[in-house]
């Protein structure tokens, strides 16, 4: 896919952050808009910034989480649009906890969310896709589906699962050569609202943090506009490229990963302690 003009993209988390930017670049260059969040808020604010531009824009306020949902969304795009060629699954929530101290409902909440929800688009959405002709599949994974961190199990399960998942997928389109391609998101540090509304626990006090703080702390680290994340998205599907990595940050610890596979995690973990000491 080498152009967006006259393309149909469905988005998820379109009512801030990546979705919204991808939603206004989208649109800057002639594509079609299929948005939805579960913030109706931010999807009108998504609606007024790509109002002056001669695009058909639908919103559909949507729990991702729900697989009746998404299928009723995809059903709906396409009946409102006539085809879609894109589905970016991109929303995600995030989650502060030790293994011991998260309950069983946390984790089912954000593997609801970050993984099932990029299964159900990816499902959803793959069969118009190929009627289109000319289709794409952007998940969003993380920096985290590549590298762990303490207190985010659930968070690094649902980024890992999503990369295992994509990559999985991408060799099978590649095999069937449908017209459709799929390409793995790895964020580092976007300046998003995910911070903010991430959920904490008291667990985390066991590593020596402040659950009351971790959010601010954590915001410090994202630096990348949420506008370049969007930007490098759309030339990652233009060039067709299997894998993107965002950010410094991502590329520098995939590194370390890479060179220190098990080794890594010492690394993190005493640097985290560190960190920890150094906030006292």
């Amino acid at each position: 896919m080498k152009d967006f003009n006259n393309k149909v993209a469905a988005i998820t988390g379109a009512g801030s952050g990546i979705g919204q930017q991808l939603a206004i670049l989208l649109a800057k260059q002639g594509a079609h808009l299929s948005l939805s969040d579960i913030n109706e808020q931010g999807l009108a604010k998504t609606v007024e910034l790509v109002s002056s531009y001669p695009v058909k824009v639908t919103t559909t306020k949507l729990d991702v989480s729900s697989r009746d949902g998404i299928k009723a969304w995809a059903e709906q795009t396409v009946q409102d649009h006539g085809k879609v060629n894109l589905i970016f699954n991109n929303a995600g929530v995030a989650l502060g906890s030790t293994v011991e101290g998260m309950s069983y409902e946390e984790l089912e909440w954000l593997m609801g969310i970050n993984f099932w929800g990029v299964v159900y688009g990816t499902k959803e959405f793959l069969p118009h896709l190929k009627a289109s002709g000319d289709g794409h599949i952007i998940n969003i994974s993380s920096l985290f589906g590549l590298t762990a961190q303490p207190t985010q199990s659930a968070y690094n399960a649902s980024k890992f699962a999503v990369r295992g998942f994509t990559e999985a997928l991408r060799q099978e389109l590649d095999i069937q050569n449908n017209g459709v391609s799929a390409t793995c998101v790895h964020p580092g540090g976007i300046r998003t609202n995910i911070a903010n509304a991430a959920r904490m626990n008291d667990s985390i006090r066991s590593l020596g943090m402040n659950p009351e703080k971790a959010g601010k702390q954590f915001n410090k680290l994202l630096r990348t506009p949420p506008e370049e994340a969007a930007r490098q998205i759309l030339e990652a599907v233009r060039n067709n490229d299997r894998r993107l990595l965002i950010g410094n940050d991502a590329k520098v610890l995939e590194l370390i990963q890479r060179i220190m596979p098990a080794g890594y995690q010492k690394v993190v973990a005493f640097g985290t302690k560190l960190q920890q000491r150094g906030a006292k």
